[in-house]
């Protein structure tokens, strides 16, 4: 049965007349007629008797009006219901984050969403970049971020925002708070393992992606952001990090940043999602309020 042919007849049956349905639905006088008849025929009934210019609904047409007057405010509710869900924000939002944005972006940011809808919960996916787009891609996850998406086809890019590698150590650790790119070979670095997201971003850098690490002097390789910067402070040797991972540190005087002179390494975060795929409201809204916080790259 036709919701649409429903709705016709309601307004002819409310109406008693065609005529002022069809003004009233604006449509011809001929559609209405078409569309009561062919509900006639599918329920093999006479829903109205026309007598002279009169339209006269029969018991089977009353029947019918107040079933389908019934429907059509269950319709109404259930749009009103999902227009209420869709602006209520609430619910289980998931995302999967490289290492810096999952473990130092996301988490502030979501308290701060949280204070702001107190019936949201979050559950953050830390993994490298590679096995997020995959989670994204096969559904496993709504919300993905990311430091490389080219290569992944279904994946749509919903926020790109800007990130800075600087070069970090103990305060008074290289002496000096400024040094020539040069100098950079003989200090005692500490590095991500290979294949990490942070170790592959800091290895594009126009600084650093023709230098073979052999050229460097690497005092040690560590398995995350965390234990780069503790051993930072503890004076094992200085790094290459995001500054969003040394920002604390950074205000508290634990760490202090030395200037490669003519030298920025900037890179970009993406927030992504699969392509097609639309996801639910609490997660737009969610996307919004990191757009806003995040600057645009």
């Amino acid at each position: 049965m036709d919701i649409y042919q429903l709705k016709v007849f309601l307004s002819v049956y409310r109406n008693r007349s065609f005529s002022i349905a069809s003004r009233e639905l604006h449509l011809t006088q001929p559609s209405v007629s078409m569309h009561v008849k062919k509900l006639e025929e599918e329920l093999s009934i006479q829903l109205f008797d026309r007598v002279g210019r009169k339209t006269i609904p029969t018991k089977e047409g009353t029947l019918l009006f107040n079933r389908a007057e019934d429907l059509m405010e269950r319709l109404k509710d259930i749009k009103n219901d999902l227009l209420s869900s869709e602006k209520a924000v609430r619910g289980l939002i998931t995302v999967g984050a490289a290492a810096v944005p999952g473990s130092y972006v996301i988490p502030p940011l979501a308290a701060e969403f949280s204070r702001q809808y107190p019936e949201v919960f979050f559950q953050v996916t830390i993994a490298d970049s590679r096995k997020i787009i995959e989670q994204v891609t096969s559904g496993d996850l709504q919300l993905g971020i990311v430091d490389d998406p080219r290569s992944a086809g279904d994946i749509e890019r919903i926020h790109t925002f800007k990130d800075e590698l600087i070069l970090v150590a103990k305060p008074g650790f290289v002496g000096k708070r400024s040094i020539s790119p040069l100098k950079l070979f003989s200090i005692p670095l500490l590095m991500r393992e290979e294949g990490s997201d942070s170790r592959a971003s800091m290895e594009k850098q126009h600084l650093l992606h023709k230098i073979s690490m052999k050229a460097l002097n690497i005092k040690a390789i560590l398995g995350s952001p965390d234990s780069l910067r503790e051993a930072v402070k503890a004076g094992l040797g200085a790094t290459i990090l995001s500054r969003f991972v040394v920002k604390d540190d950074l205000k508290a005087g634990l760490v202090e940043e030395i200037k490669i002179t003519g030298v920025r390494m900037k890179r970009n975060f993406h927030i992504i999602c699969r392509k097609n795929r639309p996801i639910p409201g609490h997660y737009r809204v969610f996307v919004q309020f990191l757009s806003e916080r995040l600057p645009s790259a």
